[in-house]
């Protein structure tokens, strides 16, 4: 009787400590991370973004890189470019990328409400980072738990996605994109915020009226990194897609995006003392 009692025990304890509803996980880390974005606001970073042309092959055809200042100016960022393959801007670059920073923060400075908000919120809707679309992710999908582990020492819910079947995407975006994906999320036990994103193209993606097609097999990652143990803010991305555009030509391109520097600001003045002073 007592070997039933205690494998009645482990049995509930066991089931007390399973991770619960994946799809619940999914819909709360969504807000979290919407949540996460408003704080990503208040940093500026350096971003290096290193496109590559590959071949039919994947072998690598050309390589060039920017490095770009990117801060917030006035609720939306602005990328100031810094460094051209690893290399200083040659003085008239250099101020002619000053004087496109002064007058993009004068014209945001003298905007009505209206342009205002039209911006910013074309800012929280760009592409990949649409709120409609985020929040039509956690019924856009089926989810399993795939594993629990650790990333930089955090324990994670690692979670897969595919789209489920009939659902029907409200939002443009996701009406192009959630049905052609399948998604792993890597997503923080303690605060359930995204650590890391792979999403994988299962099936033909098109824009503009066929003129751009994606082809399956290409990938997007996304990993985030905790800063100041407030905020979560992305340290690499890659894309590999290879696509056709306007049913003639062919690209295969990798493009990845390593960010440092994190640093958090107060105002817009800070920025114009430090980057731009005449």
């Amino acid at each position: 009787m007592a070997k039933v009692f205690i494998l009645l025990a482990v049995s509930l304890a066991q089931l007390s400590a399973a991770p619960a509803d994946p799809r619940e996980i999914i819909r709360r880390s969504v807000v979290a991370e919407l949540e996460n974005s408003k704080r990503a606001k208040n940093y500026t970073f350096l971003q290096r973004a290193e496109d590559r042309e590959l071949d039919d092959g994947g072998q690598v055809k050309s390589t060039q890189s920017k490095t770009y200042d990117v801060t917030m100016l006035q609720g939306s960022s602005y990328r100031r470019l810094i460094e051209r393959n690893d290399r200083p801007l040659l003085p008239k670059e250099e101020k002619k990328e000053q004087d496109k920073l002064r007058a993009s923060l004068a014209d945001r400075r003298h905007e009505t409400p209206a342009q205002r908000e039209k911006r910013q919120s074309e800012y929280d809707n760009r592409p990949g980072r649409n709120r409609a679309m985020l929040n039509e992710i956690p019924d856009a999908f089926d989810f399993r738990f795939r594993a629990e582990e650790e990333v930089d020492s955090r324990p994670v819910y690692v979670i897969e996605g595919t789209p489920r079947a009939g659902y029907r995407p409200q939002n443009a975006d996701a009406r192009i994109l959630l049905p052609k994906l399948k998604l792993t999320v890597w997503i923080d036990k303690a605060d359930l915020d995204w650590v890391r994103i792979n999403a994988e193209v299962i099936d033909t993606i098109t824009w503009g009226l066929c003129l751009f097609k994606m082809s399956p097999g290409g990938r997007f990652e996304l990993q985030q990194t905790r800063v100041n143990d407030e905020v979560w803010l992305p340290k690499h991305t890659r894309v590999l897609l290879s696509a056709r555009i306007a049913f003639v030509k062919k690209l295969n391109m990798e493009q990845e995006a390593t960010f440092k520097n994190f640093r958090k600001f107060q105002s817009d003045s800070q920025i114009v003392s430090s980057s731009v002073a005449p």
